[in-house]
């Protein structure tokens, strides 16, 4: 009943729900005091409504951003109050008093104040946004002063707010002491409180403590960028839910050859990427990408197919990649799409023969075959368990965009498949780590999520009360214990290590000190290595988990398992390295013979459906490799998804990196020697026609050589600038009235470059 308040009232713990509560109760005794009027009770109903919205607003509650949507906001509640304890006074018999007038007045002084702050603090906040946000790049030149302190700088509406508090008490004090001097100290210190704190923040908007002005800062990125001459850029565009897409190339980015670079899109998304080397520039606005010289840059990589890729795929003088952030069956992974790249890069041939049944008009001479870099930490099978009890992890993928029930296990058989492997006849231990995507689309897939982390967390406690276990877990204790405690030093240390400088920086001062240390990197590495070693001691090797951070990591998981149950996504195409036995579920129940047909990944999986009574055989093959039937079938289609073992993956992906590199190199100068020889047959037309010897309708003609395409191209773009074939942003200033200003000029300086 509780769990379901909880739900219902859209809160993240009991004590959240405690809190609404009290907040929810503590309004109407606070206006009950008053109107009796008892000035205790008004104290106490007053001091539960300051201390429940504290709370709520310390732990983030969703509960106040509903407040805020049904006009009762943070500023409202606070208004309310003091009315409140207006009216208090006046049914005390004090409205015709000298301390009547004076709260009166002072809360309008108190209120009237809060404009010049607030304005403060959005000045200082606006100014201090770069048009850029950056990692690794040297910005020393810019001289980037500190923000305010956090205390002054974080959470300010709520903050000064609360410097009410001191006249509240006071005026209380006096009413239910009638001495009304203490009344006067208390307005006179929230007056001067929020005096001092416009005072405090005052200095910061002087043009020394400003950030530099958007041009200053856009050219010394770009003096940046050519100096650097970056030569790979990883292109990243998305939600705050898919950092993980571009996380995983990281590694690979740091090992490529040539100068890499990664421009990222959305500011939210900078503090969510991994720690790394390469440096990083996100570019928010389209036009500043647009007018950023990236004329070193050959080679393109994408992650995602976004619509914001348009904005890189434009520039002619760089080669565009799509490697994705999988390889599966699914649709996504034979998206239309991909036809705008100028190469498509899959692990194995399974990807390529994808592209020719689907027909989507990706060539196959387009298609290069490089691996997955990222598989190399997956170890291989031995073939018997990791620990006396065998490991089965549960990873389904998200329920998708459509309510295709092909899409995920978990609506029709997720609990199913828990419920079985929770129950089986020879005891297994259960790692459900859920994709980050889950729920966000369908509620449903959430309830069920939900339901299934109970499961599990009812079956632990059932197996620590076991008889059969609770002596394995009296003994593993201290060296649990131990663990636990590694891991938190290790933590911490990682705190301090993530940022660099002073704690809670703003986006400004992250840019400024985030210059990579590759000293500080390489710790982080081997601490976030002992946090995995640490983590997985820290639990019995019969203790069922629910795995749905970050940490540990999904391949880290692949690891510490023996099997898996899955879906049609990469997670099975990545499993794949690592040769264990592994089951797909036929959520859409196409039957078995259907599902081996459309589905690569399942020629050597056991075929589960909905039901999940099919489980069995795949215990059975982890238990004994003589009950492991498909064993040679994973060999060959790991093969067939990833690729050869040799050359290494890593080996392959520079390769095919240098081969495009030069084809670029090649591409541009071929580009620049036409232009050449164009401009020269010009010039030697001169000295004999002279200016008014061409004609101008001749020269328009010439300009747009139809037998040119490329220039026929430049020219239909200039006359139709609204173009409906091209993608348009509404957020991007260049995009949204239809025009494309300079594009033409900086697409020849390119060339010419």
């Amino acid at each position: 009943m509780i769990s379901t308040a909880i739900r219902l009232a859209r809160v993240g713990s009991l004590s959240e729900l405690a809190a609404a509560v009290l907040l929810g109760l503590g309004y109407p005794c606070v206006m009950i005091a008053a109107l009796l009027p008892n000035t205790w009770l008004f104290a106490a109903a007053a001091a539960v409504t300051y201390a429940s919205d504290w709370y709520l607003h310390r732990r983030g509650s969703y509960l106040i951003n509903r407040l805020g949507k049904l006009r009762v906001g943070l500023t409202i509640r606070f208004l309310l109050r003091q009315v409140l304890l207006v009216l208090l006074l006046a049914r005390e018999g004090l409205a015709e008093t000298t301390l009547f007038y004076v709260a009166v007045a002072g809360f309008l002084v108190f209120y009237g104040l809060q404009a010049p702050h607030g304005a403060l603090v959005t000045l200082i906040r606006l100014r201090r946004v770069m048009p850029v946000v950056t990692r690794n790049v040297d910005l020393q030149r810019l001289n980037i002063p500190d923000a305010p302190p956090n205390a002054l700088r974080t959470r300010a509406a709520e903050k000064v707010l609360h410097l009410d508090i001191p006249a509240v008490i006071g005026v209380l004090l006096a009413t239910a002491l009638q001495r009304d001097v203490i009344g006067y100290a208390g307005v006179a210190a929230s007056i001067a409180l929020i005096v001092l704190y416009i005072a405090a923040l005052a200095p910061y908007l002087r043009a020394k403590r400003r950030v530099p002005q958007a041009p200053v800062v856009l050219e010394a990125v770009s003096d940046w960028l050519r100096e650097y001459r970056p030569t790979v850029v990883l292109y990243f565009s998305g939600s705050k839910e898919s950092a993980y897409q571009a996380n995983m190339w990281l590694e690979t980015m740091e090992e490529i050859d040539g100068r890499p670079l990664i421009i990222m899109r959305e500011r939210g998304l900078v503090n969510k990427l991994n720690p790394t080397t390469v440096p990083v520039i996100c570019v928010p606005g389209a036009t500043h990408l647009m007018n950023m010289d990236l004329s070193t840059v050959r080679v393109a990589l994408y992650a995602a197919n976004v619509g914001k890729n348009i904005h890189l795929l434009r520039v002619p003088t760089i080669q565009h990649v799509f490697i994705g952030h999988g390889d599966s069956d699914k649709l996504a992974s034979v998206n239309p799409y991909s036809k705008v790249y100028d190469e498509v890069w899959t692990a194995g041939r399974a990807g390529r023969d994808r592209y020719a049944l689907a027909d989507v008009g990706v060539r196959d001479d387009d298609i290069v075959e490089v691996g997955r870099p990222q598989l190399a930490p997956i170890q291989s099978w031995t073939g018997t368990p990791k620990n006396p009890v065998p490991t089965v992890l549960y990873a389904p993928t998200w329920e998708g965009w459509d309510d295709n029930p092909g899409n995920t296990s978990l609506l029709l058989a997720g609990e199913n498949i828990i419920r079985r492997l929770l129950t089986a006849e020879r005891p297994v231990r259960v790692i459900y780590k859920p994709h980050p995507f889950t729920g966000i689309r369908d509620q449903r897939a959430k309830a069920v999520h939900e339901r299934i982390t109970a499961m599990i967390t009812e079956a632990v406690a059932a197996r620590a009360a076991d008889p059969r276990w609770s002596g394995r877990a009296a003994a593993a204790k201290p060296a649990q214990e131990a663990a636990r405690a590694e891991l938190a030093r290790i933590e911490a240390e990682l705190a301090a290590l993530a940022k660099p400088g002073r704690a809670r920086r703003d986006g400004a001062e992250e840019s400024r000190d985030s210059l990579a240390d590759p000293q500080r990197l390489e710790r982080i590495k081997a601490l976030r290595d002992a946090w995995n070693t640490a983590y997985w001691r820290s639990t019995g090797f019969w203790e069922h988990l629910v795995v749905t951070g970050p940490e540990p990591k999904l391949y880290d998981c692949f690891n510490e398992s023996d099997a898996m149950v899955s879906d049609i996504s990469s997670v099975v195409s990545d499993f794949m390295a690592s040769g264990k036995p592994y089951a797909l579920t036929d959520s859409a129940e196409l039957g078995a013979g259907e599902f081996l047909r459309q589905n690569t990944a399942a020629r050597a999986a056991v075929v589960l459906s909905n039901s999940a009574v099919e489980l069995d055989a795949l215990l059975a093959a982890v238990a004994s490799p003589e009950h492991d039937p498909l064993a040679g079938a994973r060999q060959e289609l790991k093969e067939y998804l990833l690729g050869p073992d040799h050359p290494t993956s890593m080996d392959r992906f520079n390769a095919a990196v240098r081969e495009l590199a030069a084809e670029s190199e090649a591409r541009n100068l071929g580009v620049e020697a036409r232009l050449s020889e164009e401009a020269q047959f010009e010039l030697n037309l001169q000295p004999d026609a002279g200016p008014a010897a061409v004609p101008a309708e001749a020269e328009t003609a010439e300009a747009a050589d139809p037998a040119d395409p490329a220039e026929a191209a430049g020219q239909a773009e200039a006359v139709d600038p609204a173009d409906p074939t091209e993608p348009v942003d509404p957020a991007d200033p260049v995009d949204a009235d239809g025009t494309e200003a300079g594009t033409e000029a900086g697409t020849e300086a390119s060339l010419r470059r």
